[in-house]
């Protein structure tokens, strides 16, 4: 794994955690990765690298945009197909994937762990191995990232699924458990990305509404887009923080509250403020983040928002 600059390192002796930086991270997923459903799927693709060539932006350019703005330089790429396992990018997209050396890689797999057999971690477990496989062929050193995605109010409110009449937090933990058990059966694997669990602590804090059939309650936002199944904006956004934090190690309240992305996608500041420490909080119960304040030197401090270029 190469590091930036001396003062990055010296950074990450401030504020003691471990900020792993690299030339290049790769996202690979699917349609929760690239922002189906709202503007995040367009936003700013000209940052990033779509490998299959679609112009999608997604959840990797809000990751780089909040890399930008922290002071990371780093190189960006994104290899996605809608209702994808990782199954199908092993079978269809291996030379893509394959083609260089990646440094850190994040993953992210269906959002029922099985997209045949609902809440089953097996195919995950074995796909993830078989990923770290190929990935580690090509760099030896690579740092893999799982990412554990939200609970599915389509999938909790509705009749006749796994997760239907449970808490709405139960799917989200669920998809945790399976992607644990995953990381615990490939190398390379570093850590998980607590989404959904990020996404739970968003309504217990009362920024977002935990069940969007009964109506959007004054006030809160709703995660979930028109479908109640992917991410809206919001939703998306604190996937990329929850991302961004636990890749970097970095407190995502540290780009603070005129950060950039959420201001282009025309999020009020105490929204993006509150998100931020949703995933704040989650990230420092996993032990992800440092729990006490931070105080970001200016070099690397994100900078007050300007109009999108």
């Amino acid at each position: 794994m190469k590091f930036f600059a001396a003062s990055l390192t010296s950074l990450a002796l401030m504020l003691n955690a471990s900020i792993v930086t690299a030339d290049s991270v790769l996202f690979i997923g699917n349609s929760f990765t690239y922002g189906y459903g709202s503007a995040v799927k367009y936003y700013r693709p000209d940052s990033v690298t779509d490998l299959n060539s679609q112009g999608i932006g997604g959840v990797p350019a809000l990751f780089k945009a909040f890399a930008d703005q922290a002071g990371l330089e780093l190189d960006v790429f994104l290899e996605t197909e809608p209702g994808s396992n990782f199954d199908f990018h092993l079978n269809n997209k291996r030379g893509i994937i394959g083609r260089r050396p990646w440094d850190i890689v994040v993953l992210q797999g269906h959002s029922t762990l099985d997209s045949d057999d609902h809440g089953n971690p097996d195919k995950l477990v074995a796909t993830t191995a078989q990923m770290s496989e190929l990935l580690s062929t090509r760099n030896p050193e690579v740092d893999i990232f799982l990412t554990a995605t939200w609970s599915r109010a389509d999938m909790t409110y509705q009749p006749n699924h796994v997760w239907s009449g449970k808490p709405i937090e139960q799917m989200a933990l669920d998809l945790r458990a399976g992607y644990e058990k995953a990381a615990n059966n490939a190398q390379g694997v570093v850590s998980v990305s607590p989404v959904g669990e990020a996404w739970t602590e968003a309504m217990t804090l009362g920024l977002a509404d935990d069940n969007p059939y009964d109506g959007l309650e004054y006030g809160k936002i709703d995660l979930w887009t028109f479908d109640h199944y992917h991410a809206s904006a919001y939703g998306s956004y604190l996937e990329a923080l929850v991302v961004f934090g636990n890749v970097t190690g970095l407190d995502p309240r540290s780009l603070g509250a005129n950060e950039c992305a959420g201001f282009e996608l025309g999020m009020r500041n105490t929204v993006v403020a509150g998100l931020q420490e949703a995933a704040f909080r989650q990230l420092a119960a996993d032990g992800r983040v440092s729990a006490a304040p931070l105080a970001v030197p200016t070099g690397v401090q994100a900078q007050a928002c300007t109009p999108s270029r």
